[in-house]
């Protein structure tokens, strides 16, 4: 560069450096510092050689005022736009830069050039002016949280043999980086190794879309609690002491809730992937250096490597990191960093089960004791056709039917969403142990339940009612009859009132008096129904399956199922009208496709039969002469 061109560039040395990126460079030659975006060109370009390429570009940059207006309109971050003087010239802090902005020489504005990569993020500190005010970390059921009081997750799952288990242990046991996972993977394998750990807090955030556990390894021990009890009839916990302080090891779960990584724009530049390709890590961005073969605006994080297409959280989804914090002195060292575990996995599960192997012993005892009293219990998986159809509906869908295999009254709604062909999700629960999820939508834990997106609703019949209103289904009751449609809703009254309540009573009695009294009444109320129906048939209105044949389906099907082997109930009259209708209902292809094997309710009904004690609140109120709840 010539001397005018060297001098006047000079003259642009700030009188002050410092560290901050966008406030300049820190080197021993002169800085060129940026005009505000769209304000005249300084007087000492003036005296620049135009000769020199570089002054030239630099004076051109700085002229298309019309290119950094719009850039600047556009920068979020840039929030005092009025120049600063000091000593009669414009200096003023560059903004951050934007992510439209292309790649080029320190200094220099490059427009006209490809947009980065959305992935490409800034080293700032800025608040984005759209969360401020806004709290992020809603309550654990407005943002479909995972987690439960003392920071354990009560829908984590108890598969006892995932794929690769081994590999995920140890990974998940050492924690030697930062490791991320999808809520599925981590729901999956973590019960598997929360043996090792035990919880100690749960840290909530107010403007962050997180929330972050801690656990100790639990061969640390916990400090003495409450004082010993002195009341002679309490029972003793069958505990044993440990040693205290035999592991340092501490590790944080940090929970983030759907939309969490566009929110922070955090991206997982170093992948260290098992070979399905799950396990990824979290490494620390680095600042493109001035010398890269890969030129980057300075300042701009760029990513060393592709993200994998499968990345947790890339799409909106809940994920979970976790990583070792147990910090100064962990590894006997104290270089501040967070040493291994002082024993072996082996060890930890010599200590303690983890939530599977607990759950698989829970369910083997129950088992057998089951097995040894020769009782009969209700089954809590589908089975035969209506496993298919369980299996078919099990995605997440914003419609959710909670049901239970065995229970007549979800087999309404079931048949019910198979006529109308809807697309919907079923969630098969069990109701004497009433599930959070079951009670957020029903506070009586009863099933069904139907959950519409923010909207839920119980009780079978209104269920129908509701399914029947929706637009484009089709229809269960005749929607140009009104006359016909009181006569159905009439019916299922009686179905509701009469049979079912006779069914209940026969099934419950246990004196042969009271059997044969029971077996008469649900007799005669029957016949009501039939008299009251289409004389052709086979259904109630005619040809098609309609709204009182879905009221009455579910306890047709346990006449022969149930009260057949167990009250010796009879056949139907070969050729008579009710014989008519029970064939078309039991062939029905959408009441074929919500029925399971016949053992299902031979098996779940012996409680019934038997008139055990608690066996649900329907038998309760039969028993007590209540109406059903």
């Amino acid at each position: 560069m010539q001397e005018t061109s060297a001098v006047s560039l000079q003259s642009f040395a700030p009188r002050r450096h410092s560290l901050n990126p966008f406030h300049g460079f820190h080197t021993n030659q002169a800085q060129l510092v940026v005009a505000p975006y769209g304000s005249p060109i300084d007087p000492h370009l003036q005296d620049l050689d135009t000769s020199n390429a570089f002054a030239q570009q630099c004076r051109n940059q700085l002229e298309d005022s019309n290119d950094v207006q719009s850039l600047h309109a556009n920068d979020p971050f840039q929030r005092d736009t009025a120049p600063k003087f000091q000593e009669g010239r414009t200096h003023v802090t560059p903004p951050l830069p934007n992510r439209s902005r292309p790649p080029g020489q320190f200094g220099i504005l490059t427009p006209h050039a490809p947009p980065l990569p959305q992935h490409v993020y800034f080293q700032h500190d800025a608040v984005n002016p759209t969360q401020i005010g806004t709290d992020l970390l809603q309550s654990t059921q407005a943002s479909g949280g995972s987690r439960k009081k003392d920071g354990h997750f009560d829908n984590a799952k108890s598969i006892p043999n995932p794929p690769n288990l081994q590999a995920w242990r140890e990974r998940l046991f050492h924690v030697n980086e930062t490791i991320t996972l999808s809520e599925d993977d981590f729901l999956t394998y973590f019960p598997h190794i929360d043996n090792v750990y035990s919880h100690r807090s749960t840290q909530k955030y107010k403007r962050k879309p997180f929330v972050s556990h801690y656990w100790d390894c639990r061969l640390k021990g916990r400090p003495p609690g409450t004082a010993k009890s002195d009341d002679p009839t309490k029972r003793k916990r069958k505990r044993q002491a440990r040693e205290r302080d035999l592991c340092d090891v501490k590790i944080k779960i940090t929970e983030y809730f759907p939309g969490a990584r566009a929110m922070l724009g955090q991206e997982i530049t170093n992948t260290n992937a098992d070979p399905n390709g799950r396990f990824y890590s979290l490494g620390r961005p680095e600042v493109v250096p001035l010398e890269s073969t890969q030129p980057h605006p300075f300042g701009v994080i760029a990513p060393t490597t592709q993200d994998p297409a499968n990345l947790p959280g890339n799409n909106g989804e809940r994920f979970f990191t976790i990583q070792r914090v147990n910090g100064n002195g962990g590894n006997g060292k104290g270089d501040g960093v967070a040493g291994p575990h002082k024993h072996s996995l082996e060890e930890s599960d010599r200590v303690k089960k983890n939530t599977v192997q607990r759950q698989i012993l829970k369910d083997e005892k129950d088992t057998k004791k089951v097995q040894s009293s020769g009782k009969k219990t209700y089954h809590k998986k589908a089975t035969g056709a209506a496993l298919g159809t369980v299996k078919r509906h099990s995605k997440e869908h914003e419609l959710k039917l909670f049901g239970s295999c065995f229970c007549p009254f979800v087999q309404r709604v079931w048949i019910a969403l198979e006529v109308k062909d809807m697309d919907y999700q079923y969630i098969e629960v069990d109701p004497y142990k009433k599930p959070q999820s079951l009670l957020e939508v029903n506070p009586e834990g009863l099933v069904p339940a139907l959950r519409h997106g923010d909207w839920a609703c119980y009780e079978s019949t209104v269920l129908l009612e509701y399914l029947e209103d929706l637009n484009g289904a089709e229809p269960l009751l005749p929607h140009e009859n009104a006359p016909k449609r009181a006569h159905c809703r009439l019916w299922a009254d009686h179905i509701n009132r009469k049979i079912v309540p006779a069914f209940y009573r026969y099934l419950q009695a246990q004196e042969a008096s009271k059997q044969v009294e029971g077996a008469e009444d649900l007799k005669l109320q029957i016949a009501k129904l039939v008299e009251a129906a289409d004389p052709v048939g086979p259904f109630f209105l005619g040809p098609r399956l309609g709204f009182v044949d879905v009221q009455l389906a579910p306890w047709l099907l346990r006449m022969r199922r149930v009260l057949k082997p167990y009250r010796s109930w009879p056949d139907p009259i070969e050729g008579s009208r009710w014989a008519k209708w029970v064939e078309a209902v039991e062939n029905n292809v959408h009441v074929k496709a919500t029925t399971s094997t016949d053992d299902l309710y031979l098996d779940s009904y012996e409680r019934y039969a038997e008139n055990r004690p608690n066996t649900s609140r329907v038998a309760d109120a039969v028993n007590a002469g209540r109406g059903l709840p």
